[in-house]
């Protein structure tokens, strides 16, 4: 399968505008709202897929939903899609399990530039439920482990209760090669780690900006200009910063126009930008 919504003069991948029927082959809850799904296209086949990118999932009777993949490229046979409960059809999805249908097109976009991340720090920030799109880079470095650096994970909730993956971030802090810093806004009694945005982590985080030249960064789009402020007072060139912006990507295939922002569509020349990117795209943060 093609891994963007860009084909040779002539060539149509019919995964890009007809969705394929896919099957739900695993199904858990990491929070009240969210649910992780296993999903696997017909013969088991790859998505072959990029860091970064997303499809377009969908259900009889109801409307197309963007998605971002949440496991590995070298994940083979299945996928994973991580869902937070938001009515409509990511409701539906979530009254979904083992033996279910969906529909699936894709994938689309941009992905995270992993080649230029081997050999050096890798600097992972991430809010709430953005941490779940940045597993499929997380989970590729773990794949070929020796080919990076240190990984340095940063990632902000509300609450305790909305940390996702928390035994994935556990085993993460449990490697010396990795920092593993976790904060929320709104500690409970028993909570014994960092409190504040995600910003206050920078800090206390060993950041060596001559080593750490990319950053991969997913969260609420309030956020974005926060942790652009910090990453830049660390020294860490703009072209080494990279952004997923959060758009509501309805056609994938760059048509609709839903997800313009200023002359740029998101589902095909992103949804990741370089910082230097964005500085031409005033309406991004």
């Amino acid at each position: 399968m093609s891994t963007s919504a860009q084909t040779s003069p002539g060539a149509v991948d019919p995964g890009l505008y007809s969705p394929q029927l896919a099957t739900i082959v695993g199904a858990r809850n990491l929070t009240p709202m969210d649910r992780v799904f296993v999903v696997e296209l017909p013969g088991r086949r790859d998505l072959g897929h990029k860091p970064g990118q997303f499809v377009q999932v969908s259900i009889f009777g109801y409307e197309e939903a963007p998605i971002s993949v949440c496991s590995p490229p070298q994940q083979r046979g299945s996928f994973d899609l991580t869902v937070r409960n938001m009515g409509g059809l990511t409701a539906q999805l979530h009254r979904m399990g083992p033996g279910d249908r969906i529909g699936i097109r894709g994938p689309f976009g941009k992905g995270f530039p992993m080649e230029s991340m081997r050999g050096k720090d890798v600097l992972i920030v991430a809010g709430g439920i953005g941490l779940a799109p940045l597993r499929s880079v997380t989970d590729s470095i773990f794949m070929e482990r020796q080919a990076y650096e240190r990984l340095i994970v940063l990632y902000g909730t509300r609450t305790p209760a909305d940390i996702l993956f928390p035994e994935t971030l556990e085993a993460w802090a449990a490697d010396p090669r990795n920092e593993v810093l976790v904060t929320v806004d709104v500690p409970t009694e028993d909570w014994t780690g960092h409190v504040g945005v995600v910003t206050t982590l920078f800090p206390k985080a060993h950041i060596d900006p001559s080593r750490t030249v990319v950053v991969a960064l997913v969260g609420p789009p309030v956020m974005y200009r926060f942790v652009l402020t910090e990453l830049r007072s660390i020294g860490i060139p703009e072209e080494q910063m990279f952004f997923s912006l959060e758009r509501r990507m309805r056609c994938g295939v760059g048509k609709c126009g839903h997800c313009q922002v200023n002359n740029h569509r998101v589902c095909t020349d992103g949804p990741v930008f370089s910082a230097t990117e964005l500085r031409h795209m005033h309406e991004s943060i």
